[in-house]
């Protein structure tokens, strides 16, 4: 039995639904933040690894990963001195995939 999709302005659950869906848009409305989710979407990384991907500042790429950890769409552990990042939240990559491919496919025309 498929499951209909929901239509988040039919409900009482539509507050909540824009909420989240506002939510994830914020956490996500920067380059930086879109580039770290790319690079964790197949394995995970440290810090170190993602600074050489990314150009930042330690100290810059280390807030964007604390913002991106609190509002759970990341996940850290700690191996001795380092600190690895993986991706907790697949419908956040779902998101980001579908909206730069699309994107890309318009710049391209």
């Amino acid at each position: 039995m498929t499951k209909k999709p929901v239509n988040p302005a039919e409900g009482n659950e539509a507050k909540a639904v824009f909420e989240a869906a506002a939510e994830l848009f914020s956490i996500l409305s920067t380059p930086i933040r879109l580039q770290v989710l790319s690079s964790l979407c197949d394995e995970e990384k440290n810090v170190s690894q993602l600074l050489s991907e990314i150009e930042s500042s330690q100290s810059n790429l280390s807030q964007h990963l604390n913002a991106m950890y609190r509002t759970g769409i990341l996940n850290r552990r700690r191996e001795a001195t380092q600190i690895f990042y993986s991706v907790k939240n697949q419908q956040a990559v779902k998101i980001c995939r579908a909206v730069c491919n699309q994107i890309a496919i318009e710049l391209a025309d």
